[in-house]
């Protein structure tokens, strides 16, 4: 968004920026529950499966548990280059967790990173892998990834797994292949879409982060946002957006429910046209 646009509304910068840090991230209450249990089952070393639609806010939760998780105790990696077969899938994680560079078999990457977890418990480290994306897993890889959680013949608890993806992604745990893994998932949550009163409350708070007025949205241009958005935080950011650049092109001061009605056709024609 451009500086004209934001001094029009006395913004210091975007309020839809994803440029945002983790503590500043707004969750609305049932956002919070699934957090709060994402931090249960890290603190309980158990793996957890996260699954929810487009823009539900899946990677803003995890952005939210790096925020609650002690740096001292934990180490988090994230990982979304999950399109791979299984060794370039590990070789990938090697690289997110710093480890030297692997050109051997599978195995071998494999073995790097197992031994990594259990250096890190000697330090007194506990390891987080949050794989994103995970609904585009190879098969291989889900095939195998269930054995990185076992140490010490299944004994000792080094590594919390969290496997984060579109609802697919559970479908295709509940897969007997799949079952190894998915009964190691003891905690198995949904990031489910927002209520109008979340999105009037996220647009508020984005607009407050940077010092714009709460009702800068009329009630009902909120309320046509949040049908447009279909509940999705990603679609939010980017019509509101392109309703504040509206309003400001036409020396609105507050974004009206017609300023909005029209972002929405030009966006319904531009899809026509392509």
């Amino acid at each position: 968004m451009s500086a004209d646009v934001c001094a029009a509304f006395g913004l210091a910068s975007d309020p839809f920026s994803k440029e945002i840090d983790d503590a500043d991230l707004w969750l609305p209450p049932s956002k919070q529950g699934v957090l709060d249990d994402l931090v249960d089952a890290v603190h309980a070393k158990k793996s957890a499966l996260l699954t929810g639609e487009p823009g539900a806010g899946k990677t803003c939760l995890l952005r939210a548990l790096r925020h609650a998780l002690s740096a001292e105790t934990f180490r988090l990696t994230y990982c979304h280059n999950v399109t791979l077969g299984r060794r370039d899938f590990y070789r990938q994680l090697c690289l997110a967790l710093g480890l030297p560079r692997v050109h051997q078999s599978a195995g071998d990457v494999f073995f790097s990173v197992s031994t990594h977890v259990e250096e890190l418990a000697k330090e007194r480290l506990f390891p987080v892998f949050l794989v994103d994306e995970a609904h585009l897993l190879h098969q291989d890889t889900l095939d195998h990834l269930h054995i990185l959680l076992n140490y010490a013949w299944d004994s000792r608890a080094l590594l919390s797994l969290i496997l984060v993806g579109l609802p697919d992604l559970d479908d295709r745990m509940r897969l007997r292949r799949n079952r190894s893994l998915y009964s190691r998932m003891h905690h198995r949550l949904a990031a489910g879409v927002i209520t109008p009163d979340d999105t009037a409350d996220y647009v508020r708070a984005r607009l407050q982060r940077v010092g714009g007025s709460k009702d800068l949205f009329s009630p009902d241009a909120l309320s046509m946002l949040h049908e447009a958005a279909a509940g999705s935080l990603r679609d939010i950011d980017r019509i509101g957006a392109s309703a504040l650049r509206a309003s400001a092109r036409r020396k609105r001061k507050v974004v009206e429910r017609d300023i909005l009605a029209r972002v929405l056709q030009l966006e319904v024609a531009k899809g026509e046209r392509a």
